[in-house]
C-alpha cells in the first residue's frame, strides 16, 4: 500500500541513537505494524536543537505552566533556545502535510502531558508539557497526537489512528476546490463514525451542512474542521456503538429474514454484554451490506474506518 499517510514522530521511536545516553526507544507497533500504513517524519529536538550524543539529560523546573528546561547536574537553563529552534522547526513542518504527531512519553521537550516538573524543592508533579511539544500543539490545535505509552491502551491506539485516517481524507477534501457539495458527500460518508463518538456533534454537524448556504465556503470548512476533530477526540463507548449498531439494523428492516435479524441481534448483545469484540457484528453487518448491496452503508467510514491488518476493533 502506498504510504500517504504522514505522521510526525520522535525520532528515538523509530530506533535512532537519538537520546541523551546514546540510545533509543524503538517501538516495534509504530516501526512494523503502522509503519506499513504511514509515513513517519522524524524529529528529535534535543539533537536538532545542536546537543550533541550522549549528552547530559535535562529536565523541566518551575511553573508547571510555563516550566524552564534545565540540565541536571550543571544546572543549565536551555529553555530560549529550545523555543527558538521549536518555533522554526513547527514552521517547517507546515509543509509536511502531518496528519498527526506521536511524541515521547515523559521527555523534557516531547512529551504531551503529565511530564515531571521539579520546583525549588526538587519535588516533582507530573503536569508538565514538553517544550518541543506545547509549541506544537499550540500550532496545530486539531492535529490527533499521542504519545508512545498512551498507545499502549487498545482504546486510545484505535482512536488515534482513526483520527488520523479520518484527518488524511480531510487532507484530500481541502485540496479540492472548496464546494459545499463536496463537503456534503464527505459529511454523509462519515455521518455514522462521528455518531458513534458524539450525538451532539452528530446533531451540530448536521445542522451546519444543512444551512450550508447561509455561509462562505471558507467559514463552512473552518467550522467542520473544528467539530470534526472535536468530536473524534471523544473515544467510543460500548453503549455508543450499540446505539450505532441498532441504528444501523434500521436500514435493513425490509431485508433480513427472521433468522438474520435474530442472529444480527444476538451478536450485538453479545457485544454489549463484553463476550464478544465489535469486529464481531460489524463483519457481518458488512456481509449483509453486500449481500443485499445496501448503496448508503457501503460507503460509511465507520464499517471499515482503517485496514483491518491494524486489528484494532479486536478488543473485547
Amino acid at each position: 500500500m502506498e504510504k500517504e499517510i504522514r505522521l510526525g514522530i520522535s525520532a528515538c521511536l523509530l530506533g535512532e541513537n537519538v537520546r541523551f545516553d546514546g540510545g533509543h526507544k524503538l517501538d516495534r507497533f509504530l516501526t512494523g505494524t503502522l509503519g506499513q500504513f504511514v509515513e513517519y517524519v522524524p524529529v528529535c529536538p534535543e539533537v536538532e536543537c545542536g546537543f550533541s550524543i550522549p549528552r547530559e539529560s535535562m529536565r523541566l523546573v518551575g511553573d508547571v505552566s510555563a516550566p524552564r528546561l534545565v540540565t541536571t547536574r550543571t544546572n543549565q537553563d536551555h529553555t530560549d533556545r529550545m523555543l527558538k529552534w521549536a518555533q522554526r522547526r513547527v514552521g517547517g513542518l507546515e509543509k509536511e502535510g502531518l496528519c498527526g504527531f506521536i511524541f515521547k512519553r515523559n521527555s523534557p521537550s516531547s512529551g504531551m502531558e503529565s511530564v515531571r516538573v521539579y520546583n525549588k524543592k526538587g519535588i516533582p508533579v507530573k503536569k508538565g508539557v514538553g517544550i518541543f511539544a506545547r509549541v506544537f500543539m499550540e500550532q496545530f490545535p486539531l492535529l490527533p497526537v499521542e504519545d508512545e505509552g498512551r498507545l499502549h491502551d487498545p482504546k486510545l491506539r484505535e482512536n488515534f489512528i482513526e483520527r488520523i485516517f479520518v484527518f488524511k481524507r480531510w487532507r484530500e477534501l481541502i485540496a479540492l476546490p472548496k464546494r459545499r457539495g463536496h463537503l456534503v458527500d464527505f459529511h454523509t460518508k462519515h455521518k455514522l463514525l462521528v455518531f458513534s463518538h458524539s450525538e451532539k456533534h452528530h446533531r451540530r454537524m448536521g445542522r451546519l451542512v444543512a444551512k450550508a448556504k447561509e455561509m462562505t465556503t471558507n467559514a463552512l470548512y473552518k467550522e467542520y474542521q473544528k467539530l470534526l476533530m472535536e468530536a473524534l477526540r471523544l473515544k467510543t463507548t460500548t453503549k455508543k456503538n450499540v446505539n450505532v449498531l441498532q441504528h444501523v439494523m434500521g436500514y435493513f428492516k425490509k431485508q433480513l429474514s427472521g433468522d438474520e435479524k435474530q442472529e444480527l441481534l444476538e451478536l450485538i448483545d453479545h457485544y454489549r454484554s463484553y463476550y464478544v469484540p465489535l469486529i464481531v457484528p460489524i463483519t457481518l453487518i458488512n456481509h449483509y451490506v453486500r449481500k443485499y448491496e445496501q448503496p448508503y452503508l457501503k460507503q460509511q467510514y465507520y464499517l471499515h474506518p482503517h485496514p483491518i491488518e491494524l486489528q484494532l476493533r479486536n478488543h473485547v
